[in-house]
């Protein structure tokens, strides 16, 4: 596994004056060997707008490690996927739908995003705006690939649900990984 991200997060003191309230490596994080990925939960927002404290009173993350926001949340977390970790379907992700737009920021090495008829590899550098479309993730190369999500909970339109299975609630992704 590689080096756990570090997390710097801002606050104010009992003045009002701006300050770091910590530093370090970020608390929660799952790795999931078997699989070849791992999670680290940056931080996460239950309602919009987010309320601002001088300090957090919880541990944001220490909540449910779900995959998508919960409503009117957000959640920023890093992907870590390991090569030589493909299923007999070519994936390494399950193929999976949330309700939500999540931006895909690609730090480190390469990964293919894999639609319903097509797929698309990206490098670092690039960015990756997922609509809550069915898709899946596979790194094909020979090194650890790491992606910056940022999951905002969205809602599907009346016309887009028109579109999508008639089982789409069902086939939605609710969960967080498996422990």
């Amino acid at each position: 596994m590689n080096e756990i991200p570090r997390r710097v997060v801002t606050g104010h003191d009992s003045k009002g004056v701006s300050r770091v309230i910590s530093d370090g490596p970020v608390p929660v994080h799952r790795d999931l060997p078997e699989d070849g990925v791992a999670f680290y939960e940056i931080w996460q927002t239950d309602e919009m707008p987010a309320p601002l404290y001088a300090e957090e009173p919880t541990e944001p993350t220490s909540r449910d490690l779900r995959v998508p926001p919960g409503p009117h949340g957000t959640k920023i977390r890093i992907n870590e996927f390991r090569p030589g970790h493909i299923d007999k379907h070519g994936l390494q992700s399950p193929v999976h739908r949330t309700e939500s737009v999540d931006y895909g920021i690609v730090l480190e090495g390469e990964i293919v995003l894999v639609l319903d008829n097509s797929e698309v590899t990206l490098r670092a550098g690039d960015v990756v705006v997922q609509r809550g479309t069915d898709h899946a993730w596979v790194n094909r190369s020979d090194s650890v690939t790491r992606v910056a999500f940022i999951l905002v909970d969205g809602r599907f339109t009346p016309e887009l649900t028109s579109l999508l299975p008639d089982d789409l609630r069902a086939r939605l992704m609710l969960a967080g990984p498996k422990d």
